[in-house]
This record gives C-alpha cells, structure tokens and sequence, in this order.
C-alpha cells in the first residue's frame, strides 16, 4: 500500500517536472521561432520585414468597405484590417504598418519592384495574375448580391422574379451588364449607368427595384442604413479576393497563410471577426472543431 502511494508520488513529481519542462519550452521555442525568423534566407521579404520593424502595405483609399478613409482621416476597411493582423502576427502591434496608397493600376507593379511588401486591395485572383504575383489564400470570396430599397414595393429575389418584366434592375455598364443581371432576373429591364453611385441612387429614387452590385457592398450599406436597404438574399457569380506578394519568396507567402489561416480558421480569430462584422454587418460561419475545412 505504501509502495503504491509512493510510486503514485514520484509520478506526480514526474509530472509536475515535465510541466515545468514543458512551459519553459514554450518560452525557449517562442524566443527561438523569433530567431529563426530573422535567420529567413537573404532576400526574403519576411527577413527584411523583420529587419525594418514594420511592414509595408500596398492598399487603396477609396473603396469602402475595404479601404477608406474614416472621419479622422485614418484608412480603415477590412484590407486595413487584414494589413493589421499580418502586423499583429509579425511584432504583436497591430500599428507596425505603413500603408502606401495606390491606385490600382500600380498593384502589380508595386510589388514586383519591391515598393510594397505585400498588396491588400481588394485583388481578384486569376491565373493570368498568377503568372506574375504570387497569391495568398482567400481572406473573401465575393460575389454579386441584389440590393433592394426597403421601402420598395419587392422585398426578396423570389418576389423580383415573380414580378417578371415589371422588375427592373440597374447596374454598372459594361458589356456584360445585361448578361449579368439576367443570370439573377432573366426577364427583368436594365438600366445601365456609369457610376456605382448612380446605380444606387436609381433604387434610392424609385427608378430601379434592385441594384445589382457586389455582395461586400450590399452587406456595408445594409449594416449602416437598416432602415433604408434589404439584402434580397440572392448571391452568385463567386470571386476570390486574396493578397499579392511577390513571386519565388516562398517562406514570406507561407508566412502569410499561416497568419490568415490562424486569423480565419484557428484561435486568434478576435480581428477578424470584428472587421468581418464591422464592415460586412454578418458574422463568420461558426468555427467546428474536427476535421480541417480550410
């Protein structure tokens, strides 16, 4: 019996020991990985990054949700948001972050020629662009949504479809305008315009029941003036918005989708979770622990 209460002991100090061991091996590592990361290979943008004490962000101003200026004049959006976890999981300081503001013509460019570190600007992936940057994994996929007036006689996508050709719906011209629209409202009258602001003011005068424009979009509008839009709940046409960096810098882009996937996926999702709701007015999907579905 004593022998059993002392063996019992001498596990629980084993135990204890190895607890001990253990979270000083934590420090150890962390103090470590902090070393190894400035050890990256020369000419990694993770290295110089490290090296500089801030990192460097290609980005827009005028584009909300995404990016654009608030009423101090400070650049907020979920890109700036996005910018901020990066430079949260680089130096814990989500400040450690200097924004270039570009127009985006200058997106590619900017990171091919080292100007910017990285660019967050709301840049749809394509193969053709992945010849020439290389993408993060998605931080959005985007889409097209119908905006609708919620003092409007139609309420729903079904509603807008029922009506037929009475429906009428506006959109950004372009030549695939009229494709676009009728892929969600295949009778409905169009009414092309040339600006997005335009679109939106002919469902603000009455002059269209549906304003056909980006899901991110519909999502900010309708979070600000509840009482004046709805989100008719009809969403398609996908694309992937993802960050640009440059090619053949493979453990700067691992470094980055490890930060995104911990920020969206994993258990520092606090950022993300407030800008997603901040300037989308939704929450994520619930986070399932069990198999990965990233």
């Amino acid at each position: 019996m004593t022998d059993g209460t002392n063996d019992r002991i001498d596990a629980r100090r084993g135990f204890l020991k190895f607890g001990a061991v253990a979270a000083a091996g934590v420090a150890v590592a962390t103090l470590a990985a902090e070393k190894a990361a400035a050890q990256a290979p020369a000419g990694s943008t993770l290295r110089a990054v490290l090296d500089r004490g801030k990192l460097v962000v290609g980005t827009g101003s005028t584009n909300a949700p995404w990016h654009f200026e608030d009423e101090k004049g400070q650049l907020t959006g979920m890109d700036i948001a996005v910018a901020r976890i990066l430079a949260k999981g680089l130096f814990d300081d989500v400040n450690k972050v200097e924004f270039v503001r570009q127009e985006p013509a200058a997106r590619i460019p900017n990171i091919t020629t080292g100007k910017v570190d990285i660019v967050i600007q709301f840049m749809t992936v394509s193969p053709a662009r992945a010849q020439l940057v290389n993408f993060s994994r998605p931080y959005y996929v985007e889409g097209v949504a119908l905006l609708m007036s919620a003092k409007g006689k139609f309420k729903s996508h079904q509603e807008l479809i029922a009506a037929g050709s009475a429906a009428r719906a506006s959109v950004l011209q372009n030549v695939d305008a009229d494709q676009l629209v009728k892929q969600a409202l295949p009778q409905a009258q169009v009414l092309q315009l040339d600006t997005q602001a335009n679109v939106i003011q002919a469902l603000d005068s009455g002059r269209a029941d549906a304003a056909v424009v980006d899901l991110s979009t519909v999502g900010w509008l309708v979070k600000r003036n509840p009482d004046r839009y709805v989100d008719s709940g009809f969403h398609y046409n996908t694309q992937l918005y993802s960050c640009a960096l440059r090619q053949g810098d493979l453990d700067w882009l691992s470094f980055v989708n490890t930060t995104l996937n911990v920020a969206m996926h994993g258990h520092q999702n606090e950022l993300y979770d407030k800008a997603f709701f901040e300037f989308f007015g939704a929450a994520p999907p619930r986070r399932v622990p069990g198999f990965p579905m990233i």
